[in-house]
């Protein structure tokens, strides 16, 4: 192994905080000893710090109607030949009352940014679905005013996901047109000043990111000390300008996740389902490098083909009954257990300790 790779990994091994150059070393571990090594690590870091459960959070899709046109995203408002969709607010709830039946402790409520509905309606549907059962309900709508989010916590949302995308300000620029990183930034804090936990993410492999590119995307997320990080990798959609650009590669996003765990130990990290998309062994591979989450798509089936974000989304055929139970399957091949709790954050924890 290279002296300066072996230097970083056993500065992370022992807890210390690690600077950008070190990161990006760590990010280019080469195949074989380099990224067994790297993969290890991450894995005990994860189980020291956050034990052996892996927290299921079922996401209903409720709408794929979406205000942006995103050069990357199957929902982009230029799509003119996809299906939209608004879920009723009565099979919202149904959803949701399954979901408890299964055992879920999070409900991830999750659209396009669709702007038909108001902030007191978001609401409303957040009311009636934590109405249903003690969930931790996480929001994931996009942009919102800073006055629509403090509705949306008051009405019982816990957590707020609202993901970074890249760090780099020049393409997110171009790949969202109409939107800046430092918008999305200073939601982001919104969102941390009204209470949230604050989830964001990136992508890997995008066209023109550089492993620089990836390290400030992890040095984002410390700086904004999320809980929870999703890093998946690009997937090309057929129906956008993006549609000839290559996927972005697994072994790249695991490295990615592992550096992550590495440098943020207690964010909760996704085995995502673009990597179960790209590869069929794609979230167990996650698991054994610092992912500690999976979030099955709870949906009603007639909706779930149709948000399509990328196409062939892992599970988008299935009812919430067959994802369920493939991903509990998965989770315990892999020598791991379901958690039976919400899956909050041990910073949260932490946080509301007495000083």
């Amino acid at each position: 192994m290279r002296e300066e790779f072996v230097k970083a990994l056993s500065r992370a091994g022992s807890g210390e905080e690690l600077n950008r150059r070190e990161i990006i070393t760590l990010l280019q571990a080469e195949p074989g000893e380099e990224e067994n090594q790297l993969f290890a690590l991450a894995d005990k870091v994860r189980q020291r710090y956050l034990g052996d459960e892996v927290h299921l959070r079922g996401i209903i899709e409720f709408s794929n109607y979406c205000r942006n046109d995103c050069l990357y995203c199957g929902l982009r408002r230029s799509n003119s030949n996809i299906k939209r969709y608004r879920i009723p607010v009565e099979e919202i709830v149904a959803a949701a009352k399954h979901a408890a039946d299964l055992g879920y402790g999070t409900i991830v409520l999750q659209s396009g940014e669709d702007f038909h509905y108001s902030g007191e309606e978001l609401a409303e549907i957040i009311r009636r679905v934590k109405g249903v059962s003690n969930f931790a309900i996480t929001a994931c709508v996009g942009e919102r005013s800073r006055e629509d989010y403090e509705r949306m916590r008051e009405a019982g949302a816990d957590r707020y996901l609202l993901k970074h995308e890249t760090a780099d300000p020049e393409l997110f620029a171009k790949l969202r047109p109409g939107t800046t990183l430092e918008e999305r930034v200073k939601r982001l804090n919104w969102l941390r000043e009204l209470g949230y936990q604050v989830g964001s993410g990136n992508m890997v492999g995008l066209p023109e990111q550089t492993p620089e590119t990836l390290a400030d995307d992890i040095l984002l997320m410390k700086e904004l000390d999320v809980e929870m990080a999703g890093m998946g990798p690009f997937i090309p959609h057929h129906q956008t300008p993006m549609k000839d650009c290559p996927p972005g590669d697994v072994g790249l996003t695991l490295k990615a996740l592992a550096v992550a765990r590495l440098v943020l130990p207690q964010t909760h990290l996704p085995a995502t389902t673009a990597l179960g998309t790209l590869n069929p062994e794609g979230r167990q591979m996650a698991l054994g490098c610092g992912a500690n989450v999976i979030m099955p798509n709870l949906s009603p089936a007639q909706y779930r083909e149709m948000y399509a974000i990328y196409p062939e989304k892992a599970g988008s055929k299935e009812d919430a009954d067959e994802s369920h139970e493939r991903i509990t399957s998965l989770v315990k091949k892999v020598g791991r257990t379901v958690s039976k709790g919400r899956g909050d954050s041990p910073k949260e924890l932490f946080r509301n300790q007495p000083a």
